[in-house]
């Protein structure tokens, strides 16, 4: 490896994904590795899309987002507009992500008190006696 480049294996090691992945994003013409017969050199330009890639994935964008997001980097306005639809985006995903925690909150508290009755079912049943008094 160079300071330039990595391969497929230290990439895999350094970001902890798979040669799969890796050759998944390439096919989605996400990372733009240098071919070198059949290694796959990958550039700090790779390096860092991955990142952003892999962090993507990690708050729900979908892969079409990332790589509408990572385009836009060329545009030339300084990032602006990337970085406006990433807001953008972003806050649709927390908005999102707020819903689905709140809902799973309420499932966890029903679940809980169906828990504690059923406890209590049990309990009865078990010693018919003490349900009795």
């Amino acid at each position: 490896m160079t300071e330039e480049t990595m391969t497929i294996r230290e990439m895999c090691d350094a970001f902890g994904v798979t040669p799969r992945t890796l050759r998944f994003y390439e096919a989605k013409e996400l990372l733009f590795p240098i071919r070198d017969g059949q290694k796959r050199l990958f550039t700090k330009r790779d390096r860092a899309r991955l990142k952003l890639i892999l962090r993507g994935k990690r708050f729900g964008f979908s892969l079409e987002e990332i790589r509408q997001l990572l385009d836009m980097y060329y545009i030339g306005d300084q990032q602006v507009t990337q970085l406006t639809k990433t807001y953008e985006i972003a806050q649709e995903r927390l908005a999102d992500m707020v819903r689905q925690r709140d809902e799973l909150n309420t499932a966890i508290a029903d679940l809980e008190e169906q828990m504690r009755w059923g406890e209590k079912m049990i309990a009865s049943l078990n010693n018919p006696q003490k349900a009795a008094e």
